[in-house]
């Protein structure tokens, strides 16, 4: 938040980044743009804290990633058609049919 205040009283989550960032400008005030760019690190860390855009982007690699690999390996222990068909669910009818005609 801006007031430095956190949803359950305290600090904010982010807000021992941003006392990095004031302290980076407070520092470097006097240099002009070359302090600024010193303090481009502190500041960009602040924004991750904030918005977590660099995180997100590394979790949809990976995830994509992942999609890749299973799509390229098919399951390993899949069954086959003649597993399934021994299941008893199929190619059963005639003595189903005989086990209903008993009752």
């Amino acid at each position: 938040m801006a007031s430095g205040f956190g949803l359950n009283g305290g600090p904010s989550r982010c807000y021992n980044f941003w006392q990095e960032v004031l302290g980076c400008y407070v520092v470097n005030s006097g240099e002009g743009e070359t302090g600024k760019k010193k303090c481009m690190p502190a500041l960009e860390d602040y924004y991750e804290c904030l918005h977590h855009k660099k995180e997100a982007l590394r979790t949809m690699k990976m995830q994509a990633a992942y999609r890749k690999a299973e799509a390229a390996h098919p399951r390993e222990n899949a069954p086959k058609a003649e597993q399934i068909r021994s299941l008893g669910l199929l190619g059963k009818e005639e003595e189903a049919t005989a086990f209903l005609a008993k009752e």
